[in-house]
């Protein structure tokens, strides 16, 4: 529901701020998804520019800050300190999933409660599995009028790596199931490897991006799409509240 809702708000904004397509696309999957990781994915199957992708990784890194600073104290107010329900908001309406657990861990410290760590962090991690649809969904819906002219087809445009992307979650559990009692120690560290390499990569390539971009362009850009991402996040939380308020009066 916060993910839809997301990106019919960011799609009715782009002509009103009449802000580039490509910007709000990444934009939005960054709200929506996993954040920076979101962005990077999506760039390529879009023909993203750098410094768009360095704008929105700007945006959604600024409003996921704030609202992993704001939110674990208004949630623990507005939903009167219930681990399940907290831990849901935080989950579902901060952008990153580093930002999720900070959230998550913030909210531990000042109120004791481990419990809402967990919940936050598998629901992001729930969340994030929706990289495997939204990506060829936005490649589909940018390249849409090309596709209808035949200029590109549709396995032109499929964003292979979405296929390691799910592939990693069926080893990840096929792991877990078979080799977490029998091999434990190897399958964490190989886990752990595997983890800690995806770190260094995806920070090469966010410095890379960094180097190659000129802060000239992302003035030119203006500040359009810093609304688009302030709104994006506004209509994440808000979301989010209403979804567990109907499903708190379902369960009453």
């Amino acid at each position: 529901v916060c993910i839809i809702s997301v990106l019919i708000v960011i799609k009715l904004l782009i002509k009103k701020l009449k802000i580039p397509t490509r910007m709000a696309y990444l934009i939005s999957i960054g709200s929506t998804v996993c954040g920076t990781t979101a962005i990077m994915a999506t760039a390529p199957v879009i023909g993203a520019k750098k410094n768009e992708v360095s704008y929105a990784i700007a945006n959604i890194t600024l409003f996921g800050i704030l609202s992993m600073l704001i939110y674990p104290y208004f949630a623990n107010y507005y939903f009167d300190a219930e681990p399940m329900f907290v831990g849901l908001f935080l989950g579902t309406s901060i952008h990153e999933t580093s930002q999720v657990a900070a959230a998550g861990l913030i909210y531990d410290q000042q109120f004791n409660s481990p419990e809402t760590l967990n919940i936050a962090t598998v629901t992001k991690l729930i969340r994030n599995t929706f990289l495997v649809i939204m990506i060829p969904l936005f490649a589909f819906l940018y390249n849409r009028n090309n596709v209808v002219k035949k200029d590109y087809s549709i396995i032109a445009i499929f964003p292979y790596f979405v296929l390691g992307f799910a592939g990693m979650i069926i080893f990840r559990n096929i792991g877990d199931q078979f080799f977490l009692s029998s091999y434990s120690s190897l399958w964490l560290d190989t886990v752990h490897f595997i983890k800690s390499s995806s770190k260094i990569f995806l920070t090469m390539a966010m410095a890379a991006i960094g180097l190659s971009t000129n802060l000239k362009d992302l003035k030119n850009m203006g500040y359009k799409p810093f609304v688009v991402g302030f709104i994006g996040m506004a209509t994440v939380g808000l979301v989010s509240i209403l979804a567990i308020e109907f499903y708190l009066n379902f369960l009453n």
